[in-house]
């Protein structure tokens, strides 16, 4: 199912999508007769050949020298005082009007869109009343539009007897488009964001006519962008709105972001300004390939440099910044928003590592979960409003990433996707490009994504090349590949859960603050939850701080699981000096012991520990495979 959400709205920038769209409307308010054969061009190429015409500079010019012994130019007369005119000049404008008329016409999105899959398959929402269109003869012919075809078109939709709506923002005021479980059509929508514009509020509630209550799913949502960096200006602005939309309420989060974009997104978060500062500073000190210092400064016209030398104090924000980034050429925007994206990327990989990156809330789908235990923590003295932390049995089948799909997104064995092999575990993986980080002091750290059926993450190249990943063949790949995809498809996972639910707001900084994650599960049969995700690492500490009882730590067979899951070393149940932590040991994760004692290091071994001198100092470990009879086996 496919929906497609086209916002032409008010521009600054004149050119592109939104000059033609305003064209196709002038052409089409006085049509040819519908007799005749139209053959109407709906582009703005006669303002650019107008423009040319009388603009572009045909005039001689002479060079003098003024009376303080500086060059100047000005244009030439003749001894009648009339213009002397470049004979080359007027060569050269003849010629590229020549070529201008000579392009083809660029279709407007809606009406690409339109002739593409046809008026049968499209149900057009706008503000307009007139149409070109192409008949089954080929032939262009005017179609006049009433109030009611809108009413129309939006039903046919709904109905199910057009599968592509087009609605602009005259077409989505007092509508929805979602898949209501009252409508005939209940397919899960894909909505395209194309051409967001300025107004980040409109687009919001574009977005929000497709996504309602009632709904039998909650749709997909595809901002469209080209290769121009500086789209990111439009992007930002509202992805900085959804984001302080989901800040208003923190138990309901959807109603923000909804996970649309990634954090890098927005480049009005704390993050991106404090990238912005550093982006400055390493301008200045010549570490970025993208500009110089001085050549950014007289591009943009942005004083940086204070009159005695260094960076001025006042310095541009994002939204000037941007704003400027946008006047200069294509080429040097892209080459300037890699290296920024660099920066602020790092900081997001830095939060996102610790722990303290706030995502939003996550819609996380599962088969079924059951309430195993349900605590109250705090009763609101005046509301009576309880906050309570709930235990779940999750289940769920995995869904893994289809070879097929896998195939359409990347090229397979070339240099941009290369298939890997892990030497020690045969697992696979495809490597592929990932963005650069910049780091403080400008180094670039260029990094790959490793793809996998079930999972992916970031390597840095020379992380990369230090590991057992190896390079594999195209069909060695696609058959391992296979294998592990079908044996996640059949696969099912059963998990515990526990959610902080309720009033939340008193008692969020009470929670333990190195986890921050707001979920909602929603099972097939329609029930769902929300709360704040609670480690089991840290039940102990919440039982703790709230005077629960009932509530204990994690049991011994699983608490390595869960120390290789967050990192934060965790005691042994009747072992307070014997603690379990998680390192990294030549690439690899493992699970160490610390606080041991010495002359207890063969009762260790025979509990099935092994040791490792590293750097001339012995090294206790449990192995990953057995930690779930190891760990108990010590506790015991």
């Amino acid at each position: 199912m496919i929906l497609l959400a086209w916002w032409f709205l008010r521009h600054v920038e004149v050119e592109g999508p939104v000059i033609i769209w305003s064209k196709i409307m002038t052409n089409q308010r006085n049509p040819a007769p519908p007799a005749a054969t139209l053959d109407i061009n709906c582009d703005c190429k006669e303002y650019v050949i107008d423009y040319l015409a009388k603009s572009f500079p045909v005039r001689l010019m002479q060079v003098f020298t003024d009376e303080d012994g500086n060059l100047r130019s000005e244009a030439m007369n003749d001894d009648e005082g009339n213009p002397v005119i470049c004979a080359r000049a007027i060569a050269a404008r003849d010629a590229l009007v020549e070529q201008l008329c000579a392009l083809p016409p660029i279709a407007t999105a809606l009406d690409a869109i339109i002739e593409h899959f046809g008026t049968e398959a499209v149900a057009e929402v706008t503000g307009r009343t007139r149409r070109l269109v192409i008949g089954r003869d080929h032939q262009q012919r005017v179609e006049r539009r009433s109030p009611s075809a809108n009413v129309a078109e939006a039903q046919s939709f709904m109905e199910g007897i057009k599968r592509i709506l087009v609605f602009s923002d005259a077409g989505g005021t007092g509508r929805s488009y979602h898949a209501d479980l009252g409508c005939q059509n209940q397919q899960r929508r894909v909505h395209f964001l194309l051409e967001p514009g300025w107004r980040a509020d409109n687009a919001i509630q574009g977005l929000g006519r497709t996504n309602r209550t009632n709904q039998a799913s909650s749709p997909l949502f595809r901002p469209v962008t080209t290769d121009v960096k500086g789209e990111r200006r439009f992007i930002s602005t509202i992805a900085r709105r959804l984001d302080a939309l989901g800040a208003l309420t923190r138990g309901q989060r959807q109603t923000g972001g909804q996970n649309l974009f990634d954090p890098a997104d927005n480049l009005e978060s704390d993050y991106a300004r404090d990238a912005l500062t550093r982006w400055f500073q390493l301008l200045y000190d010549g570490k970025l390939e993208a500009t110089s210092f001085g050549d950014f400064a007289l591009r943009t016209g942005l004083r940086l440099e204070n009159p005695d030398g260094g960076l001025t104090d006042n310095l541009p924000n994002v939204q000037r910044w941007l704003n400027r980034i946008l006047a200069l050429p294509i080429a040097l925007q892209n080459a300037i928003f890699d290296e920024y994206l660099g920066l602020v990327e790092a900081r997001i990989e830095a939060a996102r590592e610790a722990g303290s990156l706030d995502l939003g809330l996550e819609t996380v789908r599962v088969d079924s979960f059951e309430v195993l235990g349900d605590e109250l923590l705090r009763a609101d003295p005046v509301t009576g409003a309880e906050t309570r932390l709930v235990s779940l049995e999750v289940k769920r089948h995995l869904r893994p990433l289809r070879f097929k799909r896998l195939v359409r997104m990347h090229e397979i064995g070339t240099r941009h996707a290369i298939p890997l092999r892990n030497a020690r575990s045969g697992k696979i993986a495809l490597s592929v490009p990932a963005r650069r980080l910049i780091a403080d002091d400008g180094a670039v750290i260029d990094r790959r994504r490793l793809l996998r059926p079930l999972k992916s993450a970031n390597w840095t190249c020379d992380a990369l090349g230090e590991s057992l990943w190896e390079e594999i063949g195209v069909t060695e790949f696609a058959k391992a590949w296979r294998t592990e995809e079908e044996q996640a498809a059949n696969s099912s996972v059963t998990e515990r859960v526990h959610l902080a639910t309720g009033l939340l707001l008193p008692v969020w900084k009470r929670l333990p603050g190195d986890h921050v994650r707001v979920t909602r599960l929603v099972a097939e049969d329609g029930h769902s939850i929300i709360g704040r995700e609670v480690l089991d690492i840290d039940l102990a500490k919440i039982a703790e701080t709230f005077g629960l009882v009932a509530v204990t730590g994690p049991a011994p067979d699983e608490l390595g699981k869960l120390v290789l899951a967050s990192g934060t070393p965790q005691p042994l149940a009747s072992h307070d000096a014997l603690m379990v932590k998680r390192s990294l040991v030549g690439s690899e994760q493992r699970l160490e012991l610390t606080g041991y004692a010495p002359d207890r290091l063969d009762w260790y071994k025979t509990k099935g520990c092994f040791t490792e001198i590293i750097r001339y100092r012995t090294r206790l470990f449990v192995p990953v495979s057995k930690a779930s009879s190891v760990l108990p086996a010590l506790a015991a």
